[in-house]
């Protein structure tokens, strides 16, 4: 009897052709999807997948300050020299993130760069001798791989005396390999062998791919294809980001500033008077079509993220509209 009926069921239609049967797949095909969909962003976000970015991006950029967090968080997307351990801390409530702009010169702003929680620096940006202006802690440097071998030059200061700042270098291909020994890590690994107790950390892979990803969604361009190089002082932003829930930038200009009638003329950097004229710099790179950095692209990339969080910019100011 009952393998009569199950045909009479299975044509069995409600007014209006619906199917029964049919709803409630349709209702279990929908759950499955939301399930799946939400099970997918977390995983991605734990593990950091390059192709999962950017689902993550508003996680790692979210509109308030980090909430206060009893004991160090870890951050997944740096890792230590040479164990390999991400990188562990406490967040800083304020934060000074120094350019090496010559802005910086004349600034009188040492005490007050002094006075923040942590203080951020952009490879061999020195303090010696501009304690004035920049001020002389040093709490985090941010380094390119092309970089090191500048600090090596003056290495005693570095990294033997500075004992306390926390060093993060960034950079792509093989030169950075950990697995292969790239020769930038080989040297980095030196340096830890040298200076036992010095705290090296470098962007993971991941991170490198996340950066690459943040600068795609903010321009909507790719930036291999672009033929663009992220600044160090892109990769100091998106750090700061994570780890601070304030943030002061020191002797950073506008997007504007450099095509401004009337500037005054610094230079690039501020412990290279008269070599290199900051805005010849940065309007050169923006037009060249190949192997330049868009300093001017990545500066109206932070204006916006400065709507979204505390970020200020002092020396110029400038209002992020």
């Amino acid at each position: 009897m009952a393998s009569k009926s199950s045909p009479v069921l299975a044509d069995r239609v409600a007014p209006g052709g619906w199917h029964p049967l049919c709803g409630g797949r349709l209702v279990l095909i929908i759950l499955c999807s939301v399930v799946f969909s939400a099970v997918y962003i977390l995983l991605c976000c734990w593990a950091g997948l390059p192709l999962c970015l950017a689902t993550c991006l508003d996680h790692h950029f979210p509109t308030g300050s980090r909430p206060t967090v009893p004991g160090p968080l870890h951050f997944s997307g740096y890792s230590s020299v040479p164990d390999g351990k991400p990188l562990v801390r406490e967040p800083c409530r304020s934060c000074a993130v120094v350019s090496s702009s010559g802005q910086m010169l004349g600034s009188g702003l040492g005490a007050e760069i002094d006075s923040a929680e942590c203080v951020f620096r952009m490879n061999q940006a020195p303090t010696v001798g501009f304690e004035a202006d920049v001020g002389q802690r040093s709490t985090l440097r941010v380094i390119s791989h092309t970089s090191v071998p500048l600090l090596l030059r003056n290495y005693s200061h570095y990294f033997q005396k500075a004992r306390d700042t926390l060093y993060v270098v960034w950079g792509q291909g093989r030169h950075m390999d950990r697995v292969l020994g790239g020769r930038t890590y080989r040297t980095l690994l030196q340096l830890t062998r040298m200076y036992p107790g010095l705290q090296v950390y470098t962007f993971t892979e991941h991170m490198m791919a996340y950066c690459d990803q943040i600068f795609q969604d903010e321009t909507g361009k790719n930036r291999r294809q672009s033929g663009s190089f992220l600044s160090t002082g892109w990769f100091t932003m998106i750090l700061a980001l994570e780890l601070c829930e304030e943030i002061v930038v020191y002797g950073m200009v506008s997007d504007s500033y450099c095509r401004e009638k009337s500037h005054p003329s610094v230079p690039y950097h501020y412990f290279e008077k008269g070599r290199l004229d900051e805005c010849q710099m940065y309007l050169a790179h923006e037009q060249a079509p190949r192997s330049a950095h868009r300093f001017i692209t990545e500066k109206a990339v932070f204006s916006r993220w400065a709507k979204k969080r505390p970020i200020v910019f002092a020396h110029p100011s400038w209002r992020t509209e």
